[in-house]
């Protein structure tokens, strides 16, 4: 990990601290998951004491994409329904679209970059599945929403260096962290991670934010589907976020999940209409 100055990193934590704290009851969610006694029931509790959350899950689940039999009016039906990680994953990604800024000066498109973030974390789960289908995948699809949000702090704390930044990027073709790098001293996976940890979110979901864009060959599962995911991202015209270069995959996501060919594109078709139904009404 490179050196940072103090006043760097008093920067970036100045920064992390303008954000919106992350809702409480996504945190009381995250937290229940990693408790292997928790029961549907616990979840659906904290959910329901939340009536903003609330509301807006059962929008995206009465919405004609999950084709239910019948209208949804609470959060424990909708766990019979659709099982307990749909619902937990709808919780945090609206959560992430709740603390999103609706503009900034940089003239970062915060609508294209959801649908990346949500596209991401969709394919991020996906991976789980393939590698540890016996594994909550709730870490994996938060990681792959938040994986690029320290971009949205540089959008509304550093917007004009950050624009730089964005600019450098696409005039050079180089990649935006690098670009980052030279223009504000270090890059959104840094900032992210800041803001993870003032979010107080698990270690490896951390640790995923910041190593994303290294070419690791060690690191968590939660690291390498992030990595896996956010490439297979750049290969599709869906979402943008700001970063114009494909990249090699790191060893580490190459030898964790496998043949990334094996990825239908019915596969990703499902997950773009899911990340399109969430960005739509997860911000409404």
């Amino acid at each position: 990990m490179p050196a940072y100055s103090e006043d760097l990193i008093s920067r970036f934590g100045a920064a992390a601290e303008k954000m919106p704290a992350f809702p409480k009851s996504v945190q009381k969610v995250l937290e229940l998951s990693r408790d292997i006694d928790c029961q549907a029931k616990d979840i659906a509790s904290v959910i329901e004491k939340d009536p903003v959350m609330a509301a807006k899950i059962l929008k995206v689940l009465n919405s004609p994409y999950y084709t239910l039999p019948s209208k949804i009016t609470s959060i424990d039906r909708s766990i019979v329904y659709l099982g307990f990680n749909t619902v937990k994953n709808l919780a945090l990604g609206i959560a992430a679209i709740g603390v999103l800024p609706k503009h900034n000066k940089a003239n970062f498109d915060i609508n294209q970059y959801l649908r990346h973030s949500l596209f991401v974390a969709g394919i991020a789960k996906l991976l789980c599945g393939r590698i540890s289908p016996t594994t909550d995948s709730t870490e994996y699809f938060i990681a792959g929403l938040l994986h690029d949000f320290g971009k949205v702090v540089f959008a509304q704390f550093m917007p004009e260096e950050f624009k730089l930044a964005l600019d450098r990027a696409k005039n050079d073709n180089i990649p935006l962290h690098l670009a980052e790098r030279e223009i504000l001293g270090a890059d959104h996976c840094l900032m992210g991670s800041m803001l993870a940890e003032k979010w107080q979110f698990p270690l490896p979901l951390v640790e995923a934010i910041r190593h994303h864009h290294e070419n690791a060959d060690q690191g968590s599962d939660v690291l390498a589907c992030v990595m896996a995911a956010n490439r297979i991202s750049k290969t599709t015209d869906f979402g943008f976020s700001g970063n114009p270069c494909l990249g090699d995959l790191s060893p580490l996501a190459a030898n964790r999940c496998g043949n990334l060919d094996e990825i239908t594109q019915e596969d990703l078709a499902g997950i773009k209409e899911e990340a399109e139904l969430f960005s739509r009404i997860g911000s409404s």
